[in-house]
Order: structure tokens, then C-alpha cells, then sequence
């Protein structure tokens, strides 16, 4: 298992970075951004290596980012308070970053799954599951799923501490759990963004053998109704580009597509593409 990248504060934002995503992750920043921040983060980039920055700020900063090399790669609109969107932002270090090797797949696959139509009712889980709220007690076999299923995650959600840390405090985990206790079959998370009226939907992971019964459909459901009842507007994803399944879950429940980000992440062993989908939930 990969080590994970370090989640710290920079210059009052709070970014990831390190050699496992091989980028800088701006995933935090305060409403007035500092106009230095941008050329810092490209030095910080440049000091340590990195090929990527990757940063998610509101829409009104965009021209600060991209004086510096910064490009849009997705926005999502009504992200932040008062309803201004989030651009997603990605500056490339290295040339071989910003190329993308299974483009024409990745382009297939977002063709084939936007042709889609969403489809409200949902074909019914095997009997024995009831879908439900992660608890305290069930953090070692929700671990113990994620390791089983990722070979690298861009955050440590493998390790019981981490998802602890999370649990009820930045995120809800949901699960479907085995019948003879031998912990989930499926999971995912609907994670709070701080400052933002949005919620990201994420940490998609159903085991093999179970795989192809719609747990993630139904996951993402379950989760949009709860988080509807906290009056949260927005809900978004950044679901792997070369994944037809979760990219289809998404488009079949209403989600819109709203860019790529290249290279963007390690996960499954691998840097890989992600598409931004997003939903209004206010309707």
C-alpha cells in the first residue's frame, strides 16, 4: 500500500501534496483569495517536483490562476454561498501530464454514458440488504472494503483512523451491509465542503463478487436524501474517466457533466483521468 500525501495548511488554504498524486491539491481556500497564491503554489510545485496543481476555488479568482498558467478543466455551478461556481483549475508542470494516453477511450465513454437517459426508479436490491449510516463499530470492515478494492486511493481511506477522524465530522459513510456480519459489501461517502453550500459523492466501492446488483445507484440515493434534508444545493462527483459504471450512475441519476481533469489522480494503482459531475438539489 501507498503511503498518502500530506493534507496541511499553506498561506491559509488547506492543500494535499506529495509523491503519491505526484501534484498539489488546493482543496481549501478563504473567499479573498491572496493575489500571491497563485505564483506560490507554482513555486512550491517546482520546489518539490511535482508534475500537476490541481485547484478548486471560486469562479471569481479564475483570472488571478490563469495569469499564472492556470486552465479550466470542469466548473460546477452554485457551488459556494450566494450561488457563484466552482472552477476547477489545473496547471501543468510537466508536458507528459497534460497528455493523456487512453484519451479516445476516456472520449467514448463519456460519449456512450451521455447518451443516457436518467431514470428515477431504481431496480430493487437482493432482499437480505438494507442500505444504512456507517457507525462506529463498523469502521475496521468499511477499512478492510476499501483495501480490498483499491490498490491506491488518493486519500487514506484504507486506514480505520482516517475514516474515524471522518466519520459524522466531514463526512457521511454509508453502507450495505453482509447479512452474516461480515462487514459491507458496498460503501460510499456524501463528504462536506467547507465554506461551500455543495457535498461531494464519493468513495464509490462495492466488492467484486457483488458487483452489477446497482449498490452504487442505490448508494447515491440514499445519500441525495439525506443530504437534501441538511439543504445542501449542490451535489458533485469526480468519478474516475476510464470507469463506464460510475461514470452511467451518474448520468442515469440527472447529473450533468462539467469537464475532465487529466491525469488528475492516483487511484486503482495508477494515475488516471476524472470527470465532474453535478446536481442541483434544490429543486
Amino acid at each position: 500500500m501507498m503511503s498518502s500525501d500530506a493534507v496541511e495548511i499553506f498561506r491559509d488554504c488547506l492543500i494535499q501534496h506529495g509523491p503519491l498524486n505526484d501534484r498539489i491539491y488546493l482543496m481549501q481556500a478563504p473567499a479573498a483569495i491572496p493575489e500571491a497564491l497563485p505564483g506560490e503554489l507554482v513555486a512550491l510545485a517546482r520546489e518539490r517536483g511535482y508534475s500537476k496543481i490541481f485547484a478548486r476555488v471560486p469562479f471569481g479568482s479564475v483570472e488571478s490562476f490563469r495569469s499564472e498558467g492556470f486552465v479550466m478543466e470542469a466548473c460546477v455551478p452554485c457551488f459556494y454561498p450566494g450561488g457563484e461556481a466552482a472552477a476547477f483549475l489545473g496547471h501543468y508542470l510537466r508536458a507528459h501530464r497534460a497528455r493523456e494516453k487512453n484519451r479516445k477511450e476516456i472520449e467514448r465513454i463519456l460519449e456512450s454514458v451521455l447518451s443516457l437517459t436518467p431514470q428515477e426508479s431504481l431496480p430493487p436490491l437482493p432482499a437480505r440488504f438494507q442500505l444504512r449510516r456507517c457507525r462506529d463499530e463498523d469502521i475496521p470492515g468499511l477499512a478492510d472494503l476499501y483495501r480490498r478494492v483499491f490498490a491506491s486511493y488518493p486519500f487514506p481511506i484504507q486506514d480505520s483512523a482516517y475514516l474515524s477522524a471522518n466519520l459524522g465530522e466531514k463526512a457521511d459513510y454509508f453502507i450495505a451491509p453482509a447479512a452474516d456480519g461480515s462487514g459491507p459489501v458496498a460503501a460510499s461517502s456524501a463528504e462536506r465542503v467547507k465554506g461551500a453550500d455543495a457535498v461531494e459523492m464519493t468513495d464509490f466501492a462495492t466488492l467484486p463478487s457483488w458487483r452489477g446488483h446497482g449498490f452504487a445507484r442505490h448508494l447515491l440515493k440514499k445519500m441525495e436524501e439525506t443530504v437534501r434534508k441538511a439543504r445542501v444545493k449542490t451535489a458533485f462527483t469526480i468519478a474516475r474517466a476510464l470507469s463506464p459504471g460510475m461514470n452511467a450512475v451518474f448520468a442515469r441519476a440527472g447529473y450533468s457533466f462539467a469537464g475532465r481533469l487529466k491525469n488528475n489522480t492516483q487511484i486503482a494503482g495508477r494515475l488516471e483521468s476524472m470527470n465532474v459531475w453535478h446536481k442541483s438539489l434544490s429543486g
